[in-house]
């Protein structure tokens, strides 16, 4: 019992020292909600830190956390709530460094890690489907797209949505992936991805274009 606390010890100073030694980062998503990000990732790169941290490296591990904390902390802002995305970002990492020795590399460190984020969100709307759900609209408003009304109806179209379409199309249009690493992070396959996307982005047309000017990415 003493062996797992201090190993969890461990992983939260590993993890509080690399984003931010537990003082809150605003998430502020730099591109428009609801066009589809693009960004450079070396998962090759990615996936090395992981295994070297696996074997205790903790350079590595640090470095595993920069290269992912981003696209992290914009899928969690989405999925469960802006206010606490760096929470669940933080659980999200202590998770995936308890998880690692177990990891094997078949597949990229950084699907993996979005797989466990996905679990994590998940956990996160169960827990708080009993009590009422609050938004911060200072998340947003540092997008470059309609004013607050617009970002309010947004938020409000995305929650909305069917929690599988929502998923979907929050991982690749807002988190960037591409429909094969979002059928990998939902286990599903990609024909299911791409009908999630499309009802989604068909619904959020719908609902937003009469009244704002946020453009749905096509």
């Amino acid at each position: 019992m003493a062996a797992e606390s201090a190993s969890r010890a461990m992983r939260q100073s590993t993890v509080s020292q690399v984003v931010g030694n537990g003082r809150k980062v605003p998430v502020n998503p730099s591109v428009t909600p609801g066009v589809c990000v693009t960004v450079g990732f070396d998962d090759a790169e990615i996936t090395q830190h992981a295994l070297a941290a696996q074997r205790g490296d903790r350079a590595a591990a640090a470095e595993f956390v920069r290269s992912t904390q981003r696209q992290l902390r914009r899928l969690m802002a989405y999925l469960g709530d802006p206010g606490q995305a760096d929470d669940l970002a933080q659980e999200t990492y202590l998770r995936a460094f308890a998880a690692l020795p177990r990891y094997e590399g078949r597949s990229p460190a950084r699907m993996w890690l979005l797989a466990i984020a996905r679990r994590v969100a998940a956990d996160h709307i169960r827990a708080a489907q009993r009590s009422p759900r609050t938004t911060s609209a200072d998340a947003w408003l540092d997008t470059e797209v309609a004013g607050p009304e617009g970002l309010v109806a947004l938020r409000a179209a995305i929650d909305a949505l069917d929690p599988e379409r929502r998923e979907a199309f929050v991982l690749t249009r807002v988190v960037g992936l591409s429909y094969v690493e979002a059928a990998e992070v939902c286990d599903c396959p990609v024909g299911t991805i791409r009908s999630r996307v499309f009802r989604a982005r068909g619904e959020l047309v719908d609902t937003l274009a009469p009244d704002t000017r946020l453009e749905i990415a096509r």
